[in-house]
């Protein structure tokens, strides 16, 4: 069994540019207010997940592992 992540998106730094649709459209979706919000908060670790983490321009997406809360993007310095 794979990992599984806790996605969360920080509204307050989102500008809704859409990419982690784009990147991902079966792990985000945007309000009416083009917002981003995960779909589902924990779910199976994949790459489309990662690649729109990667590709937020705002880097306002966090996952971390759900079992344990260490980060896996941003990665810690």
């Amino acid at each position: 069994m794979g990992d599984r992540w806790h996605v969360e998106v920080d509204r307050s730094v989102c500008i809704g540019s859409g990419m982690c649709v784009n990147h991902a459209p079966d792990g985000f979706r945007l309000d009416t207010a083009r917002q981003s919000h995960p779909r589902e908060p924990e779910t199976d670790a994949g790459e489309r997940l990662l690649a729109a983490a990667e590709g937020c321009p705002v880097e306002a997406i966090l996952i971390t592992l759900a079992d344990g809360g260490e980060p896996v993007f941003p990665p810690e310095e």
